[in-house]
């Protein structure tokens, strides 16, 4: 483990530290990540690790975490403990501080573009460029667009940033995230196109997860239809039989799983001019695939790597990386994203956990996730 290192916001390197308890350091391309540390109170360094203070492995400036949490306490005993637990959040955790305000006089945000403009677009006109300066993160720029994914229409109207970024990415593979740039001394935002690593590519040596290779240790499997969708009514703006509805998806009999979504919010009049009837249909058709789009079928993969896996950790792959897992016993072979990766350095060594496609869900996540699912249509 390169030594953490320990900087303030305005860039200013204050000390190294290299001995801990327990480090857990958790990458997500999709969504945000943590970084937990446990440190004795007396060790050099210790005393550094303050809110507000950057952590990053040294020379890995695309792992930078913002300490968010800090906590020590007595035991049963009375005894106090040696140990400050720190928690902290990568740098893109910043725009959890941030709503997506519609410009002056407009109800709603649209913006049509190649995915990765559309992200940086709400990125710049609620973090960099606001019209209220006041929301302004000092030193964050965009990095260079390079357009890349696919056309997207999207309309945003106060909602938490990084939550839009995180749907956003599920939607279309695009990973995620700001790195420290110690050159310019700025903090950039990007956007994140991970490698197709899969058996059946001949363009770079694929990666292939598979206890027959002694590339993963620990595998877990899970296949789930709970949640799956493959029709929606898409109901926009009127009331009773005059709402305009759309059907999306042409499944049928027992093969087909309707899902209802309310897009009262999709305007058919805007500065008093009424928005062609074309337009209207095609956002909410639009509306309609991306809820499907969240309602898939579910896989979900966990696995550990060994310690003399043949395949190393960010030189064989990485994270957003597309690999090969399989396992003949089971009958699972699966291209899939590697969307997680958690680094977990203790004294008996380092592994590295990953996730591979979507993270199983909690019990809360399973609750918000009925909550906007099965939504009924509002009366007023």
């Amino acid at each position: 483990m390169k030594p953490l290192r320990v900087m303030t916001r305005d860039f200013q390197l204050i000390t190294e530290i290299s001995l801990f308890e327990s480090l857990q350091l958790t990458r997500s391309w999709h969504g945000i990540g943590e970084l937990q540390l446990k440190i004795n109170r007396y060790l050099p360094g210790a005393n550094e690790l303050t809110r507000g203070r950057i952590l990053f492995p040294g020379g890995q400036l695309h792992k930078g975490y913002v300490i968010r949490h800090r906590s020590i306490e007595l035991d049963k005993n009375g005894k106090q403990s040696e140990n400050w637990s720190i928690v902290a959040l990568p740098l893109k955790s910043w725009l959890l501080q941030r709503i997506t305000e519609p410009p002056n006089g407009v109800g709603y945000d649209i913006i049509k573009s190649n995915t990765e403009d559309v992200m940086k677009h709400y990125v710049n006109t609620n973090t960099i460029n606001p019209l209220d300066t006041r929301r302004i993160f000092p030193n964050l720029l965009l990095a260079a667009t390079e357009s890349r994914g696919n056309i997207l229409e999207w309309s945003s109207r106060y909602k938490i940033l990084s939550e839009e970024l995180t749907e956003i990415s599920k939607l279309t593979g695009l990973g995620w995230n700001i790195h420290i740039d110690v050159t310019q001394l700025k903090y950039i935002f990007d956007v994140k196109l991970g490698k197709n690593l899969t058996v059946n590519q001949n363009e770079l040596p694929p990666a292939i997860f598979s206890p027959k290779f002694n590339s993963v240790g620990k595998l877990s499997y899970t296949e789930c239809d709970l949640n799956y969708r493959n029709a929606a009514i898409v109901a926009g703006q009127g009331e009773g039989v005059e709402r305009r509805i759309l059907k999306v998806g042409e499944s049928e009999g027992f093969d087909r799983h309707e899902l209802f979504v309310d897009a009262r919010d999709v305007e058919e009049v805007i500065d008093d001019v009424p928005v062609p009837v074309q337009d209207i249909v095609d956002r909410l058709m639009n509306r309609g695939q991306q809820k499907l789009a969240e309602q898939q079928h579910e896989f979900y993969l966990e696995g550990q790597t060994l310690q003399k896996s043949p395949l190393e950790y960010e030189i064989d792959y990485d994270l957003g990386d597309i690999v090969t897992l399989q396992n003949v016993e089971w009958g699972v072979t699966l291209d899939t994203r590697i969307t997680e990766v958690k680094e977990i350095f203790e004294r008996d060594g380092r592994k590295i956990e990953l996730i591979f496609g979507n993270r199983q869900p909690t019990l809360v996540d399973k609750i918000k996730q009925g909550f906007s699912v099965f939504k009924p249509e509002m009366t007023r």
